[in-house]
């Protein structure tokens, strides 16, 4: 008798959490009390009052919508939360690289040299030439920068008297101007910085083997400019010989030193 009892107490317990969840039942329900061997059938449709079966579709209805509005905000939450995060990916995440990418100005430039010999012990006119390379500047600030070039230069000097009277010395550098600027908001700057230089070739008068300068020459070089918005610009350069050009010193030559004035196109992309 008391496990009959324990089960219908189970099984009525189920069938009242089932209906109080809202969902709908079957059409009856079948259930026994197995004391003095007795069936009872009692049908849930039947028995509830068409006011209960409408109070009950109501709450189930109610349900379903607070159901949807918390996923909703869920999904609102979510996404707020995704899109501050990807927000504080900002230029104090980056990576180093980045940050340094970001500081640097790459460019090409090119023009005309007008150089000269000072110091020589002969008569000299100036030479004209050229120069053409690439540029990299990094910005310490929107007004401060340090440019690098790296460039072929064709400088030297004609010579008026002398055994070469008539001839033209060039020679031929690979250069490397490391320069400070500051450039104003409006695009005009001026520049100053040393100045090293690789002999790549000379030509004296048609002579390509003499060794007549030094391999290496230093300079200081100066200058100012304007570059546009669109980071077209415009240069004006002067290069001063800070050594000796001539690998043998001679007193008949005298301390012949590099001395060049440089005018120049670029575009900084």
């Amino acid at each position: 008798m008391g496990r009959s009892l324990k089960k219908t107490d189970n099984r009525c317990f189920f069938i009242l959490l089932y209906s109080a969840s809202g969902l709908t039942l079957p059409a009856s329900v079948m259930f026994s009390f197995s004391d003095a061997k007795l069936t009872r059938t009692f049908d849930l449709n039947e028995s509830a009052s068409p006011q209960a079966a409408l109070k009950k579709s109501q709450t189930k209805k109610e349900f379903m919508k607070k159901l949807v509005l918390m996923l909703v905000v869920l999904v609102l939450v979510s996404a707020k939360g995704f899109s501050q995060t990807a927000t504080k990916t900002t230029p104090e995440n980056e990576s180093f690289g980045k940050k340094i990418m970001n500081k640097l100005e790459f460019g090409i430039t090119a023009g005309g040299n007008y150089s000269n010999f000072t110091g020589a012990n002969f008569a000299t006119d100036p030479l004209p030439g050229f120069h053409a390379g690439l540029t990299v500047s990094y910005k310490f600030t929107d007004n401060f920068l340090v440019s690098e070039e790296f460039l072929y230069s064709l400088q030297g000097a004609k010579v008026k008297d002398g055994a070469l009277a008539g001839q033209e010395i060039k020679l031929s550098y690979a250069s490397v101007p490391i320069l400070f600027k500051y450039r104003t908001n409006s695009g005009f700057y001026v520049e100053a910085g040393p100045q090293a230089s690789f002999k790549v070739k000379e030509d004296l008068g048609g002579i390509t083997d003499s060794k007549f300068a030094k391999k290496i020459d230093f300079a200081m070089a100066g200058g100012l400019g304007y570059q546009s918005k669109m980071g077209l610009g415009i240069g004006a350069r002067y290069v001063y010989g800070l050594q000796k050009v001539q690998e043998t010193p001679s007193p008949i030559l005298g301390d012949i030193k590099n001395n060049s004035i440089q005018a120049s196109i670029f575009y900084v992309f």
